[in-house]
Order: C-alpha cells, then sequence, then structure tokens
C-alpha cells in the first residue's frame, strides 16, 4: 500500500438569455438546416506571444462561476437536451444501457491479518460499497456503506490503506468526479472513525506503520508535492514535513512502507507519464522520534533520465526501469549496503516484450509483459530463473495484480473486448488460478470477431489498431464505425471491456481501438515519438486508422464516429479540426484543447513534460500549430460534436470544453449540431451513481447513433 494513486440562481446577464429562442441570430456562418445554437458573446482578447498574435474570443469563459458564464452553461444544456431528449427512441436504448450497467461489480481484495477488504456493487445500488470478508470464503460483511451519507448518491467510497494486522483502515470520500478526497481512519472491529484523518486533497499515498503510532502521506499542495507524518491522536496540523522542499507544481511525489515498516521509499515523478523519476528512502525511526531533524534521507537515483519504480522484497528492493532498456528490466538493490544503479544486479533482462509491471508474491517476482499489446504474466524467482507463465483464458489483458513478498496468494483481474472483468486468485507456489469473482453482463462474446489489424501511418510507421465487430458484418463501406485511441503519457490501451464497445457492436457496428504512438505499447521509444515536438504523429495515427478503415470497406465518413477522453479528448478534437471530411459524429469528453493557456489551470503543470509549455518559444510554435482551439476555420464544414465536461472536473479544468463549444457553434458551416453537455457533478474521475452512469452513456450513444443514421431496434 502507500503506492501513487492511480477529479444559483440564473437569469438574464450580459445578453445572454436562459431558455433558447429557435430563431436566435448567430454572429458567424451558419446553416438553418438544424435549431441555430444560442448566441455567445465574443470577445476578441489580443496577446502578442514569441512574435505571433493570438487571439482569443472567448477567454471570458475562462470564468466558471461568473454570472454570464453560468446563464450560457445553463443556456448551452437546453440546448443540447432539446436534441437529445426529444428522441423518441431514447428510452428504448436507456433501457438497454441499463440492462448491462445494472449488474453486480468486485474490485481486487487487499488482504491482511487475514482478512480481505474490497468494494463491491450490487446490481441495484448506485455506488460501490466497502466490504470486508474473514478468509477467503468467509461472509461479507459491510464496513462503509455510501449510500448512507448522501440521499444523491454522489459520494463514493475508496480503499486507501489497511493495518498489517486488518484492524484499521484508510478510506477516501469523493464527492461526484473530484480527484480531491477527504480521507479517515475506521477501526474495523468496533466500526466507528478515528478522530484522525486528513481534509480534502489530493494524496498520492497513504502508509500506516506496522505499530499503527502514525502514518505517512503525500499531498499535492500548492507549492508541491510534500511527504508528511501524522502521529495518531493529534491534529493534523501538527504533521512533520519530512519530505519535499524545492520541489514545484510539476512534480509528484509517491510513497510505500515496507511491509516491515523498516523502510519509507520516496519516488518523484517529473510530471505525469513521467520520462524520469527520482528514488529515495530514510530508515524509520521510532515512533516516539518523528520530529523534523529525525528524518535522514538516503538518495538512490538521481539525474538518470529514466524511470525507476520499487517494489520491497524483504530488505530488497527490486526495481522495474527503462534505464538502459527502453522496454523495461527489473533490477535488484540490498538497502543495507545500496550504491549507485550501475552496480545493482540484473533480475529480469529487457526483451522484445514490454514490462508494464509487477509484484512480489510467494517471495516470487510476477511479472507482467505486453506482447503486440497482448497481456503476458510471467513467476521469476529472485535470482531471475522463469518458474512458469500464468495461463490467461484468452487473447486479454491484465489489470491489476497485486501481492505480498511473505504471502503465497495473488490476485489478478482480466478481461477483454467482450470478457467483463474476472478476478482470479493465484497461488504463487503451485501455479493454481481459481476465479475469485466475475462480472456478468447480457452479451454473448460468440457472436462478435475480436481482430488485431496492422496499418500505415503517414510517415511509414507500422500502427496497430484492435477491430470487434458481428460474426455476419460484411465490408460494404456501410457500417457504423466507432474509433477511438490516446497515444500520450506512456498509457496502453490493451484489450478491457467497455459498456461502450458491446454495446455498439450489438447495434451491429465496428468499434475501432488505435494504439496511437505516444502510448507504451512498444515501450519508451513509441511513448517518445508521440510527445512534444513529435505530437502531430499521434494524430497522424488516427486519421492513417480512420482512412485504412475506409480504404478496407468498413465504413465511409458519413458512418465514421470518433471518441475520447481526456489527452483522448485533445487527440479528436485535433482531428475533427484537422480532418473534419473525415468523420461524421465527434464525443470529445473532459478535453484539453486550448494547448497555449493549458498549462495555467489546475494541476496542468504535471503535463508539461509530455506536451511542452508555450512559454517557451519553440515548443509555442509546435503547440500552436495543432492546438484545436487555435486552429477551428470560420467557414469550415465540421462533424457533428457532443463535447462532455463538468464542474467537478479538477484534472482538466473545463474551460476547453466551454471554449471551444462556443468557437465552434460560431465557425461551423455544416449542418450538423455543436453540443455541450455540462453536468454541474460530474468530474474527471467518474464515480457519479450509476443511474447518472446510464444517462450520460444513453446520451452519448443517441448521439452517435442518430448522427450516423443508425435506427435503434
Amino acid at each position: 500500500m502507500g503506492r501513487l494513486q492511480g477529479y444559483r440562481p440564473i437569469g438574464i446577464f450580459g445578453g445572454i438569455l436562459v431558455g433558447l429562442s429557435l430563431s436566435t441570430v448567430v454572429a458567424g456562418p451558419q446553416t438553418a438546416a438544424v435549431p441555430r445554437p444560442p448566441e455567445t458573446r465574443r470577445d476578441e482578447v489580443r496577446e502578442v506571444l514569441h512574435g505571433v498574435e493570438v487571439i482569443d474570443p472567448y477567454r471570458w469563459l475562462e470564468d466558471a462561476w461568473s454570472p454570464e458564464t453560468r446563464a450560457w452553461i445553463e443556456t448551452q444544456n437546453a440546448y443540447t437536451r432539446l436534441f437529445l431528449d426529444a428522441d423518441p427512441a431514447r428510452e428504448t436504448l436507456r433501457r438497454r444501457v441499463a440492462r448491462m450497467l445494472r449488474v453486480d461489480t468486485v474490485s481486487l481484495p487487499i488482504v491482511r491479518g487475514g482478512r480481505y477488504f474490497f468494494l463491491k456493487r450490487r446490481a441495484d445500488q448506485d455506488q460501490p460499497v466497502l466490504y470486508m470478508r474473514e478468509g477467503p470464503t468467509g461472509p461479507d460483511r459491510v464496513l462503509i456503506d455510501p449510500h448512507t451519507m448522501d440521499p444523491a448518491h454522489l459520494t463514493s467510497v475508496s480503499l486507501l490503506e489497511v493495518s498489517r494486522d486488518g484492524h484499521w483502515l484508510a478510506y477516501g470520500l469523493r464527492h461526484g468526479g473530484e480527484d480531491e478526497v477527504v480521507v479517515r481512519w475506521r477501526d474495523v472491529g468496533t466500526g466507528r472513525d478515528l478522530a484522525d484523518g486528513l481534509p480534502k486533497g489530493r494524496y498520492f499515498g497513504i502508509a500506516l506503520r506496522p505499530d499503527k503510532a502514525g502514518f505517512y502521506y503525500a499531498r499535492h499542495t500548492p507549492e508541491g508535492p510534500r511527504v508528511y507524518y501524522h502521529a495518531m491522536g493529534t491534529d493534523s496540523s501538527q504533521d512533520v514535513e519530512i519530505f519535499g522542499q524545492g520541489y514545484g507544481p510539476d512534480k509528484i511525489i509517491g510513497i510505500d512502507l515496507s511491509p516491515d515498516g523498516h523502510y519509507l521509499l520516496l519516488t518523484v515523478y517529473y510530471g505525469a507519464g513521467a520520462q524520469q523519476t527520482e528514488v529515495h528512502y530514510l530508515e524509520v525511526p521510532s515512533a516516539g522520534s518523528q520530529g523534523p531533524d529525525s528524518f535522514t534521507v538516503r538518495t538512490l537515483v538521481r539525474d538518470v533520465p529514466a524511470r525507476f519504480l520499487g517494489e520491497f522484497g524483504g530488505s530488497t528492493l527490486f526495481v522495474l526501469t527503462n534505464w538502459k532498456a527502453p522496454k523495461g528490466r527489473i533490477l535488484a538493490v540490498d538497502l543495507r549496503n545500496p550504491g549507485p544503479p550501475d552496480t545493482w544486479r540484473e533480475v529480469i533482462p529487457e526483451r522484445d516484450a514490454v514490462i508494464t509491471g509487477f509484484t512480489l508474491a510467494g517471495r516470487r517476482l510476477l511479472v507482467q509483459y505486453l506482447e503486440n499489446v497482448v497481456s503476458r504474466v510471467r513467476v521469476f524467482e529472485p535470482d531471475g530463473r522463469l518458474v512458469r507463465e500464468i495461463a490467461l483464458p484468452t487473447l486479454g489483458s491484465v489489470t491489476g495484480l497485486q501481492g505480498e513478498w511473505d504471502r503465497r496468494e495473488a490476485f489478478f483481474a482480466f478481461t477483454s473486448f467482450l470478457i467483463p472483468p474476472r478476478i482470479y486468485r493465484y497461488d504463487v507456489a503451485t501455479g493454481r488460478r481459481t476465479l475469485w469473482a466475475a462480472v456478468r453482463v447480457p452479451l454473448q462474446p460468440d457472436r462478435y470477431v475480436v481482430q488485431q489489424v496492422w496499418y500505415t501511418s503517414k510517415d511509414g510507421t507500422r500502427v496497430p489498431m484492435f477491430l470487434v465487430y458481428p460474426r455476419d458484418l460484411r465490408r460494404n463501406g456501410q457500417n457504423p464505425t466507432l474509433l477511438t485511441g490516446y497515444g500520450g503519457f506512456n498509457v496502453s490501451l490493451t484489450p478491457t471491456y467497455s459498456t461502450m464497445a458491446a454495446l455498439w457492436v450489438q447495434t451491429g457496428g465496428v468499434f475501432a481501438l488505435a494504439n496511437l504512438r505516444g502510448g507504451g505499447e512498444f515501450g519508451q521509444a513509441w511513448h517518445e515519438a508521440g510527445m512534444r515536438d513529435k505530437k502531430q504523429n499521434v494524430f497522424d495515427d488516427f486519421i492513417a486508422a480512420a482512412e485504412w478503415l475506409i480504404a478496407q470497406g468498413y465504413t465511409r465518413p458519413e458512418r465514421l464516429a470518433i471518441t475520447g477522453r481526456s489527452n483522448g479528448g485533445l487527440l479528436v478534437g485535433a482531428a475533427l479540426t484537422q480532418r473534419p471530411d473525415l468523420f461524421r459524429a465527434v464525443v470529445c469528453g473532459y478535453p484539453l484543447l486550448d494547448m497555449i493557456r493549458y498549462h495555467k489551470f489546475l494541476v496542468a503543470r504535471y503535463w508539461v513534460a509530455e506536451y511542452g509549455s508555450s512559454d517557451d518559444p519553440t515548443q509555442f510554435k509546435y503547440l500552436l500549430a495543432y492546438s484545436p482551439y487555435h486552429n477551428v476555420k470560420p467557414g469550415e464544414k465540421y462533424p457533428a460534436v457532443l463535447f462532455v465536461t463538468g464542474d467537478a472536473d479538477t484534472r482538466v479544468d473545463p474551460l476547453h470544453a466551454r471554449k471551444m463549444t462556443a468557437l465552434l457553434q460560431w465557425a461551423n458551416a455544416s449542418d450538423r449540431p455543436i453540443l455541450l453537455r455540462y453536468d454541474t457533478k460530474a468530474g474527471h474521475v467518474g464515480a457519479l451513481p450509476v443511474r447518472q452512469q446510464i444517462e450520460d452513456l444513453t446520451d452519448e450513444l443517441l448521439f452517435l447513433l442518430g448522427q450516423l443514421g443508425v435506427p435503434v431496434r
């Protein structure tokens, strides 16, 4: 535990009307084929950056809480509902979505003191509930039910840490989709919360001492990440800062405490999707010696341009790194006599497949590989000898892998496009795999085909893509096709279950997932080929995927839709502005779109290492060249677009979607709608009640199917 874990009354203001007039006159090119969007005031802020004049007509929409912006949001939502609520197929589709989402779900368990702690949501519930089970097969006991805390069911619970004896646990409470949580501690035996806790904030790890005298935690502050020690029974205002001075808000610090409580590992990430990390550690002092001068931090890695991620195995730290190994290798260092990295023992050398992660269990290493974007898991002795490969059900993804050095029991989750998550309990000593839990949905996988194809991008690079479609599909250019991707932050998109994908193929369509550069599918070189000044490669890969689907007869532009969220929202935003002729409809969720100002808001300094910053004159040029907001052309015929965001997105500022909606509505010369669904409760993390998830997914499917001319039967 303690690892990085993995966001008013309104009237009439400033000439913006609350409510809609379909005869509203819009300043800018429009057609009369669809109801005109509401008018948005243009206020062309002009500034010169590095000798280039940049015009920003909707900067006033950056102020989320001004009365004018709130009125604008309400008007935009009303305009969007005009399209989405009037469709007579909505109720039929909503029932279909509900059947897929109203199912039992369960998380991987954390085992402490013979107790199994996990989250489970019944089909009739809106939020997961935190449970405990005595032994692997004992009865489930409810520990924390967030439904009792919030009648609107907007509060969700997360499991953050459990004491070694299984008697205490730390849990987080999140409202809506915010990244921030309130941290509380609970005594499992009494069912009561302790007086200790942490205020609402963004935390990157919590680690309890084995003697339960106190805990360590990492937190984001306006100055940068900091690590603190909290002594149980004291107020959090008295917590001792032990690490982090000098690190700015572009850094992240994760912590991990060795199971025996002897060592605290401190990993400094140089931004999200870090290209570089620092690794430090300290020998934990006794409970009575926790003053500011009691902590001596020792450095293992600094100023090495690579990633180092450690796991404790007794006094040995096993480290996954891409240092001198772009596809990853695992080293071992004895913390009693560490030495520099070039003296560490290599346990698992680099291979053709990418090492994406590992865990320790039963005094062995369980190493997760990605081979041509498909998961493999192999078990090794600490000296690197191969024990066996874990058999997986089919082509798919291991989405969780966890164990403990001194326990022979490990858990992992397996999923594929048409297989919802299954959780397996694995005996490291015998190799026996048993099903611990499974999600069951009304879907018949044998009716569909899962296929991996390769296509050629603009510069000749070969790129893989997964296709999912009905077995009886004909390549006649008429199939409704939904293409998605991500392409950033070293994130690999592997075959995983998606309710959207399952519903899409049930309509008879093709679901396509492209493994773009910028991800981690083929190691660090693949990631770097889609970063900073090479970001255009990501968009070229995506556009080439669309062109391949058309050339191969799967679809045509009028039947092709794209969707993406977060960095994927930037992806589809760039695609729709660079090739508006190629797509019929776009769902763009929680997106980055103004790449000139993105780094000025919320926690976006984390992403400068990935994208660059307009503060730098060289980086400014390539950011301006692709920034979707700055590449909208008046009079262009754009595809239909549904932007999705919400006030509770405390990661990617909703201003991006607000500004882009206004600009596209003004510039668009096609008869296709530009819509904004703005939820005052939703955020980047999700965590909305299932009933709201049903409504939201219904909106997106209804929009896409309607624009592609697909009837809902």
